[in-house]
């Protein structure tokens, strides 16, 4: 176990594989911790060095108490990288990890060299739409919630066929804190990334479910068309979570990226 005392909270972190100067950051989605990647993280070649983290409040990062600012979340990546000495990196995030990579790339275009961007947008629903969910899961809690948002994360098939990964992911998002849940729901609320996304210029691949609910797919495809270059992928047969419910689809989407900017050795 990792952790790195980062902007005043321990953050959770993993880094494995080769200790090179460039590496893949993986950011983890609302209510989920670094643990949403191991599907992906295992069929990526031993070549890459591959760090991934717990977002605030998720997983064994520290939680503090809300509201949190998509600034904070940012700054922790940010502070993240540089603790790590990593000099290149390709941020891949998922949903509020999108988000997160997005507003790195515009602030910190020093060390943020390619982007992947999953069932994400540069704005995610409307702050009336995320104060009602605050209100629901303070009122009701994680447990009592969790049903409605594997509904929204999985397809019923996928709910039907993989009860043990399913058991996972409800897991992931009982066992994160209640504060953690609400500061990310804030964070998401009041975070508009437009104008700072439009103006990116780097190597970017934008993946989504066909499914999505959450995010769906015309949503993260208006984001993918901001982005100069932006490459962009729908997977079949899959939800919110795609790296959960088709890994092989998502991770061979990443490598024929990553082989693309010359990120694989002997590629």
């Amino acid at each position: 176990m990792k952790a790195a005392q980062i902007n005043s909270l321990s953050v959770h972190y993993e880094d494995q594989g080769p200790r090179a100067s460039r590496a893949l950051v993986f950011s983890n989605s609302l209510g989920t911790d670094l643990r949403v990647w191991d599907l992906v993280v295992e069929r990526l070649p031993e070549s890459l060095r591959i760090i991934r983290y717990d977002t605030r409040g998720h997983g064994l990062t520290q939680s503090l108490p809300p509201p949190y600012f998509m600034g904070d979340l940012v700054a922790d990546a940010g502070a993240l990288i540089d603790h790590l000495g990593v000099e290149e990196v390709c941020f891949v995030g998922l949903s509020i990890g999108g988000l997160i990579g997005q507003g790195l790339a515009a602030e910190r275009p020093d060390k943020i060299k390619a982007l992947v961007l999953a069932d994400t947008a540069c704005k995610i629903g409307t702050t009336a739409l995320w104060e009602e969910r605050i209100a629901d899961f303070t009122q009701k809690g994680l447990e009592e919630m969790s049903q409605g948002v594997m509904d929204r994360w999985f397809s019923k098939s996928f709910q039907a066929a993989e009860p043990a990964l399913l058991s996972v992911c409800r897991s992931m998002l009982t066992g994160t804190s209640l504060n953690g849940y609400l500061g990310c729901c804030h964070a998401i609320a009041h975070t508009d990334l437009y104008e700072s996304t439009a103006a990116l210029d780097l190597p970017t691949l934008v993946v989504v479910g066909r499914d999505d609910k959450a995010t769906p797919p015309d949503l993260v495809r208006e984001t993918a068309d901001l982005i100069k270059g932006a490459q962009f992928q729908m997977i079949p047969k899959a939800g919110h979570i795609p790296c959960v419910e088709q890994p092989d689809l998502f991770a061979g989407h990443l490598i024929a990226f990553l082989n693309g900017i010359g990120w694989i050795e002997g590629a």
